[in-house]
């Protein structure tokens, strides 16, 4: 069973944000990452893009697949994870460790669309049936 983290959000297409004050990170959850396989790329926005909730920002390319990012909210990328760039496995490793955006988040009140770490666990156990 792929593993969550207390105190993120989810979103039904598995990305989570982590919230610090006015800013979130996002990321792709365990599971996304354990379904992917071998991720060998990861598409982000420009510093200064404007994401969506609901609308993607991105992509990840595993061996197996392409699956689009998803943005958990709405609001302006601050920073991306320059890393993932040159080594995109870091979201093997640990996806929750190696976010892909931070973004200034223009909507707090996006959050409440999301699922908390037990609620996003019950979504996936039903998923896979």
């Amino acid at each position: 069973m792929a593993k969550t983290i207390e105190g993120l959000f989810y979103s039904e297409s598995h990305e989570w944000i982590k919230v610090e004050g006015e800013y979130g990170y996002i990321g792709i959850s365990d599971h996304a990452q354990e379904a992917m396989g071998n991720i060998v790329y990861v598409d982000m926005p420009e510093e200064d893009d404007e994401v969506a909730q609901g609308e993607d920002f991105g992509a990840v390319e595993s061996v197996k697949a392409a699956s689009d990012l998803i943005s958990p909210v709405s609001g302006t990328v601050v920073e991306v994870n320059e890393a993932l760039g040159d080594t995109p496995e870091l979201l093997n490793q640990n996806a929750y460790d190696n976010w892909i955006i931070k973004v200034k988040i223009s909507n707090p009140a996006e959050l409440d669309n999301l699922m908390d770490a037990t609620a996003y666990e019950e979504y996936c156990k039903n998923e896979q049936h």
